[in-house]
């Protein structure tokens, strides 16, 4: 079996939206951990404060702090590092302005809350800051981590989110965060940098999607994949999905076939006519949602962005569903090395 072409071999950050409800929080987990298998290191940037993922690792709350929440395939690491503002902009305020004593005393004043809430550019000028000094960072001469990926806010703010350098220049047109703001730019439409959507192949979703790149690029930000979370396989063959459409499964059989499988006795309340009657409904609605994602799937083909998919976990997001979902990752090249 050859291995894959290796997916954005240059990219360093990967930031990761998608409209709530795809779960993009679970994607982002499962491209840290197939990004850092084989030995790499990998940091896991949470900005929305929702401690999304320290839920998914069954951890503790993770305070602003960088920790190990899993050992990858083959000897890599994942720590995370969930990003408070507040104390970003207190290690700003220390590193630009030695002011880290002045700083928390503004801190129990509230004027940070009241500062970051008011200049919410600022805010998100020290929440991707982290990233991209992830991405910069050294050690004894080498990068520090492999790769860093954010889990960012939704499709619906993300080009806002990481467009900082426009939204600080109202209120810095100079001085340290002016600086700082094209310092993260720099990184950001760089060629080390990939934004990569979420979504489901549901109408809303995909739209949302759609909508999402054309901001981005508009930007001038760099969309990387989309990916498509929860793809649940078709159960029904193209003509019986036609045939439960429009009503003409052969009733008779799925009876008799009901009846052979003893689900109906005397002491159950549904009669074998009901249960055929259940069983064609769901038919029915799996054909539509079939349809719908057929039709959904091929938007998403319209923007020329690689498309991935993740399938869908019936037991539940967890360490060992995280586990298969970064390996169905690395199946199709993220993470992989470059075939010889």
């Amino acid at each position: 079996m050859s291995t894959p072409a290796r997916l954005f071999p240059g990219v360093r950050l990967h930031i990761v939206t998608g409209k709530g409800g795809t779960g993009k929080t679970t994607v982002a987990a499962a491209m840290a951990m197939a990004l850092a298998a084989g030995g790499r290191r990998t940091l896991l940037l949470e900005v929305e404060g929702r401690q999304g993922i320290s839920q998914l690792f069954d951890t503790a709350p993770l305070p602003y702090e960088e920790r190990r929440v899993a050992r990858a395939p083959e000897g890599g690491e994942v720590r995370a590092l969930a990003v408070d503002p507040e104390a970003a902009l207190l290690e700003y305020l220390e590193m630009f302005y030695n002011l880290r004593r002045a700083g928390s005393a503004l801190s129990r004043l509230g004027a940070i809350d009241f500062a970051t809430t008011i200049a919410p550019g600022v805010r998100d000028v020290l929440l991707t800051g982290k990233a991209t000094e992830a991405v910069k960072r050294t050690q004894d001469g080498h990068p520090a981590f492999d790769a860093i990926v954010m889990d960012a806010p939704p499709t619906g703010r993300i080009a806002r989110f990481l467009n900082v350098n426009s939204e600080v220049a109202g209120i810095a047109r100079v001085g340290p965060i002016h600086g700082q703001a094209n310092s993260v730019m720099a990184v950001i439409r760089s060629p080390r940098t990939a934004v990569h959507l979420v979504t489901l192949l549901e109408e809303m979703p995909v739209q949302e999607t759609l909508d999402g790149i054309e901001e981005l690029r508009a930007a001038g930000l760099p969309v990387g994949a989309i990916i498509v979370n929860s793809d649940r396989p078709a159960v029904l063959t193209p003509a019986q999905r036609e045939a439960a459409l429009g009503g003409a499964l052969d009733r008779r059989s799925l009876a008799r076939a009901v009846a052979a499988a003893d689900v109906v006795t005397a002491r159950n309340t549904p009669s074998v006519d009901a249960v055929v009657d259940a069983l064609l409904d769901e038919a029915r609605d799996h054909a539509e949602r079939v349809a719908v994602a057929e039709q959904e799937q091929m938007r998403l083909f319209g923007p020329g962005a690689p498309v991935l998919s993740l399938p869908h976990v019936p037991t539940g997001i967890d360490l060992g569903a995280l586990y298969e979902l970064a390996a169905r990752l690395r199946s199709v090249g993220l993470g992989t090395e470059p075939t010889p």
